[in-house]
């Protein structure tokens, strides 16, 4: 009776399956796997197959994962949410000890080597991390609009970032950044993203333009503008936040008016830094929001307070990041990006033969097995970070349509899946899962393409080696796990 009972459950979550979402994961790995032998490909080889090559040995991986998403489809759901900080804290203690048991491995120092065993905690600490904020957030009474709550969930968040960065691996950290992509579906105010958004703002045209100087005066236009953006970034948020339309309006007047007078002073009579004039403005803007933030007893003033200060700050230590926290290959990389550096010959080198092997593939590409600039090893890592460039060489522009559209379709269908869950234990799983995989899929390919810094992030299910393609496996079965039990009948 026992026996009928556990295969009438084996045979009903069969049935609740989300069959097209595994299709597309098959598809992605079989389309990985034939890049991976054009990127390892050499003239001459004569086994693909073998155990000594890279493309024989993602067939290991390969059938490992497909056998691991196996397994973890056929365990109980409940385990995920009920044993969701005990995984978690395992993986933090991991990623703590790869601090201290450093290994470097191809530039990397995140690999934790026990013996023969090489693993990379920060692709695993993903789903523990998604696993732990969905154990958070839907616990009674959790509410995001509460600050403590909020922090709360910023800190799981946060916590593995600073593990992973104690690794030197940037990188590698900023992929949690994703984990708000699902805490703004959840309720997170837009001014959240808005701040992160204006943050990045500042630093591109900080950079950028820093040692530009405006007309015949000595400021920066880089530190103009972005003080400027200051101003009217505040203007904004007092006018969406604070209820009212005079008040916005009267910022923009006196701000605007006084950094014109003061810009027109220094170009036609006494040339002189029009920053610090700008500095004292948004001081004078922050006292007196927290003025009216105290005497009307509205809150919002002093969020808004703490965004220009914020946003002040920010600004003002970009030049310590650059040049004491990153290393010199990270500040060489956003130089590149940003323009300001020609390094074609070393750190813009990957992405300059990247872009020539995507651009040598034309609409159809050159085929399978047949790419030159691939074949002849001009991209570095080009079965791994750079895969994507063995994609547009080989199969061209139609192929590397296809792929995004494979991506593309699974992404869609997560959300779907996402959106239908009962409880929010697997929605808010779901949407972190769908963050995760939009975060790489964007930096990425966009890093292939000289779109974005070169931060040394996998494309799922698509570059070479065992830790990434586990690591995305499981972040996506046990989503998948817990979306067929949606429709069971607990006994």
């Amino acid at each position: 009776m026992v026996s009928m009972n556990r295969n009438e459950e084996q045979k009903g979550l069969l049935r609740s399956l989300d069959w097209w979402t595994i299709a597309i994961y098959i598809a992605l790995l079989s389309f990985g796997w034939l890049s991976v032998c054009g990127a390892s490909y050499t003239y001459g080889d004569t086994d693909i197959l073998s155990l000594s090559s890279r493309s024989g040995m993602q067939i290991v991986w390969i059938g490992t994962s497909i056998c691991l998403g196996f397994v973890l489809i056929m365990l109980d759901d409940r385990i995920y949410d009920t044993f969701a900080y005990v995984i978690y804290a395992l993986l933090l203690l991991l990623l703590f000890a790869t601090i201290f048991n450093p290994h470097e491995i191809k530039g990397s120092r995140s690999w934790l080597v026990l013996g023969p065993l090489r693993l990379q905690p920060a692709e695993f600490a993903k789903f523990a991390t998604a696993l732990a904020v969905a154990k958070l957030m839907s616990t009674y009474g959790f509410d995001l609009s509460k600050t403590k709550h909020f922090a709360a969930a910023c800190a799981v968040i946060l916590l593995p970032m600073l593990f992973i960065v104690g690794q030197k691996e940037t990188g590698s950290a900023l992929v949690y950044l994703s984990f708000f992509l699902m805490l703004y579906r959840e309720g997170m105010s837009g001014s959240v993203l808005f701040t992160a958004l204006s943050m990045v703002v500042y630093f591109v045209v900080g950079v950028k333009y820093q040692d530009v100087m405006m007309w015949n005066t000595p400021t920066s236009t880089g530190k103009f503008v972005v003080l400027l953006l200051v101003q009217l970034f505040t203007s904004g948020l007092v006018y969406s936040y604070c209820g009212t339309g005079r008040e916005p309006r009267r910022i923009l007047l006196y701000t605007l008016g006084i950094t014109l007078v003061v810009t027109l002073f220094s170009i036609f009579v006494i040339p002189f830094d029009i920053t610090w004039v700008q500095y004292v403005l948004c001081a004078v803007l922050v006292g007196y929001l927290i003025w009216r933030g105290l005497g009307t007893r509205i809150r919002n003033y002093m969020f808004v307070a703490m965004f220009t200060v914020g946003s002040i700050a920010f600004f003002s230590g970009t030049d310590y990041v650059l040049n004491n926290v990153m290393q010199p290959h990270q500040r060489t990389r956003i130089n590149v990006l940003l323009g300001l550096d020609d390094d074609i010959a070393k750190s813009g080198y990957n992405v300059h033969q990247s872009e020539i092997a995507i651009g040598s593939g034309g609409l159809k590409g050159k085929g399978f097995l047949n790419g030159t600039q691939t074949k002849l090893k001009f991209v570095p890592e080009q079965d791994t970070d750079f895969i994507f460039c063995t994609v547009g060489e080989e199969e061209g522009f139609l192929g590397s349509a296809g792929v995004l559209l494979l991506f593309l379709a699974l992404v869609l269908r997560l959300i779907k899946l996402a959106e239908r869950q009962p409880f929010p234990f697997g929605r808010i799983y779901g949407y972190c899962v769908v963050g995760v995989f939009l975060f790489h899929l964007f930096i990425n390919v966009g890093m292939v393409l000289g779109l974005t810094p070169v931060i040394g992030i996998p494309l799922p299910f698509f570059s070479y080696g065992g830790s990434s393609l586990w690591g995305f496996t499981i972040l996506l079965f046990i989503f998948l796990r817990i979306d067929a039990a949606r429709t069971m009948v607990r006994t």
